[in-house]
């Protein structure tokens, strides 16, 4: 039985970041004499390349064990960089007269103001952690070795990390086992679960990475030796001691999810300026004349880290009470004439670009389904939950690969959470624009869905 941990955490400090940085480096050209001629494109210039620079040296990857040092270094790197690309400018757009000397003062100024906001926030975090007890997760520790009592030990000293530890579970206490172990996680409301590899067998890892996955947990390897494993699991170190995360997911990145709603917000945009402005008004008219009922129907879906959202579609079904607990099937008598066209068009799923504007949804993602089938398939279905690390989309990589409609067998669903997965754990913008590209296709032939 799984139970869903629910909430965010610091989920706008590294946007805020973005916006106060490009905030500044473009709010500072007007403190000097540049003597620009065109002043918008090196304003255009100067922020999509300091994106691509924080990106390249990953300048906003900051956690809450991150070393001022390491924030120092990385603002060195930053602004080095950024000034040889702003140098550049000068011959790439052929400006000779732009004063180079005032260019230099504008670098200084930038580098001072960056330091000055980004070790404020430092410390503000740290004070806010360690003083306040805000921004906290709280933690549980299984093993009991040097590696472990050294974790435990940063855990309890450095409150600025904002981490709460909570319990230890020794493997050998002859009353140790990991039931006991998710008992007391689910009940404690445990954020993060880390864990020494020594200490565990196989079967025990793989019983608590799936425990992990199926209730929204985070869960970190105590390495006892950082050269057996995969490059591709994430390696970080608390003050000394080297942590090991299983699962990397793209759309944590801070540059992935700013591309990807900024992708968002300008389809969704476009779609309901263009085409819900005037094709609403023409599909009120046709499903209001066919059946008696609301033109747009609302239905409650989980989405990003579980939560519940109202997810809109245009009403293809004469009203009935039992809409949020039975999906459409084959042949339903629910189904109106109109109804059997825009769901075979997908049209029905338009006024969800609305949920996408407002941030509940993205284009592309795991689709969501009914909270009483999410309820269903969390429990039934292993690694269901790892849908829920993203947003949900309005199509996904399982529908354009075969696995949409109806679920009448346990392998539809159970292949659909696999191409789910690998969605998260793969995302790329080109991803995203190959899977758009060929549910317009899907659309074109009319090819019937259940939900």
């Amino acid at each position: 039985m799984s139970t869903f941990k629910q909430g965010r955490y610091s989920g706008f400090i590294r946007p805020i970041s973005y916006l106060v940085d490009l905030a500044i480096i473009n709010g500072a050209v007007y403190f000097f004499d540049i003597n620009l001629i065109l002043v918008y494109p090196f304003h255009l210039y100067i922020s999509l390349l300091w994106i691509a620079l924080a990106f390249y040296i990953r300048f906003y990857e900051v956690y809450r064990f991150t070393r001022i040092i390491q924030i120092i270094s990385l603002l060195f790197k930053q602004i080095i960089l950024f000034s040889v690309i702003v140098y550049a400018y000068i011959g790439f757009f052929k400006e000779p007269s732009i004063s180079r000397f005032n260019l230099g003062q504008y670098l200084i100024t930038v580098f001072i103001i960056l330091t000055f906001f980004k070790l404020l926030l430092y410390f503000l975090l740290n004070k806010y952690r360690s003083v306040l007890g805000g921004n906290i997760r709280n933690v549980v520790v299984i093993g009991d070795n040097k590696k472990t009592r050294k974790l435990i030990k940063t855990f309890n000293t450095r409150s600025d990390f904002g981490y709460s530890y909570k319990k230890k579970f020794d493997v050998n206490d002859h009353d140790f086992s990991l039931e006991k172990c998710y008992a007391y996680i689910v009940a404690n409301d445990i954020d993060e679960i880390y864990f020494s590899v020594a200490e565990l067998t196989n079967k025990q890892i793989n019983s608590l990475i799936d425990f992990a996955d199926n209730n929204l947990r985070e869960l970190k390897f105590i390495p006892d030796n950082k050269d057996i494993y995969s490059k591709k699991l994430k390696y970080q170190y608390y003050e000394y001691t080297p942590i090991l995360s299983l699962r990397n997911i793209p759309l944590q990145e801070p540059i992935n999810k700013f591309i990807k709603r900024l992708f968002d917000i300008l389809l969704s945009s476009f779609i309901i300026v263009f085409v819900l402005s005037w094709l609403t008004p023409i599909l009120a008219i046709l499903i209001k004349l066919e059946s008696r009922g609301p033109v747009f129907f609302k239905q409650s879906r989980n989405g990003f880290n579980y939560e519940e959202f109202d997810c809109y579609k245009f009403r293809s079904m004469t009203p009935n009470k039992n809409a949020h607990l039975y999906q459409a099937t084959k042949g339903d008598h629910r189904i109106t004439k109109m109804g059997g066209f825009i769901r075979k068009t997908s049209i029905d799923e338009l006024p969800q670009f609305f949920n996408v504007l407002f941030g509940e949804m993205s284009v592309v993602g795991p689709r969501p389904h009914m909270v009483s089938h999410t309820n269903m398939y969390a429990r039934s279905v292993d690694k269901f939950m790892v849908r829920h690390f993203v947003k949900p989309g309005i199509t996904g990589l399982a529908q354009v690969s075969g696995y949409r409609g109806e679920i009448e067998e346990d392998k539809d669903i159970i292949n659909r959470v696999k191409y789910d997965i690998f969605y998260v754990e793969n995302w790329s913008i080109l991803l995203d624009l190959k899977v758009i590209v060929q549910t317009f296709l899907n659309a074109l032939k009319g090819e019937e869905k259940a939900y």
